[in-house]
């Protein structure tokens, strides 16, 4: 976590410090990549008094990394509307000093508005804040909840992304970016309500991305 947290800032740091110039209303940018989703390390916890089973310890839902896919069309010089896509992402869920307890998959497409800080180098920084809709889905459980129905709901929320663009030629870069998304999902098991999950991770990874 602390190295994400670290690219995010260098991200943010670089996008305020370079000048500006380059992408041009009615481009088309398509970027195909790799990403891992890192939910933050203490994601709540969950009060299973009603299942005989007691307050519970704090959860951690693992990462999992995934091909994506995201599409860019620039309403304006610099500036785009993004979509993000990927293939479900899987996370186990844990119980802390009890182990792995589910599972769940989830997608979480993403809509932003970015602004492309275009400038004489090759490396383009960029800035973006959108919304992100995630839905849960195929899950399962296992050891303390084994037997019962696990069911995670959807969650919206806001999402805010940076990175950077090196030019390998003129209609395509490599990226390297990170996102924040604000995903917060209610937690229910045979029914009942248990607590909701506070996943709010951040997503970061490479792609490659091509100019039309």
């Amino acid at each position: 976590m602390k190295r994400t947290s670290t690219l995010l800032l260098a991200a943010l740091v670089a996008a305020a410090a370079l000048p500006a110039a380059a992408q041009s209303k009615g481009d088309w940018t398509l970027g195909i990549g790799a990403h891992n989703v890192a939910p933050k390390s203490d994601n709540g916890s969950l009060d299973a008094t009603a299942l005989g089973l007691g307050p519970l310890p704090p959860t951690e839902v693992g990462n999992s990394a995934r091909p994506t896919i995201t599409a860019e069309y620039f309403i304006a010089d610099n500036l785009g509307i993004e979509v993000l896509a990927a293939l479900p992402f899987q996370h186990d869920i844990e119980v802390r000093g009890v182990g792995k307890v589910g599972s769940t998959k989830h997608l979480p497409p993403v809509v932003s508005l970015q602004y492309h800080f275009a400038n004489a180098s090759k490396a383009t920084p960029f800035v973006g804040l959108g919304v992100n809709y995630t839905t849960f889905f195929s899950e399962e459980t296992t050891g303390a909840l084994a037997g019962t129905e696990l069911k995670l709901g959807n969650s919206w929320g806001l999402a805010a992304h940076v990175g950077l663009d090196f030019a390998i030629s003129e209609r395509s870069a490599i990226r390297i970016d990170a996102r924040w998304a604000d995903i917060d999902s209610d937690v229910k098991v045979n029914g009942i309500k248990v607590g909701t999950a506070n996943i709010d991770p951040l997503v970061y990874g490479a792609a490659w991305v091509m100019k039309f």
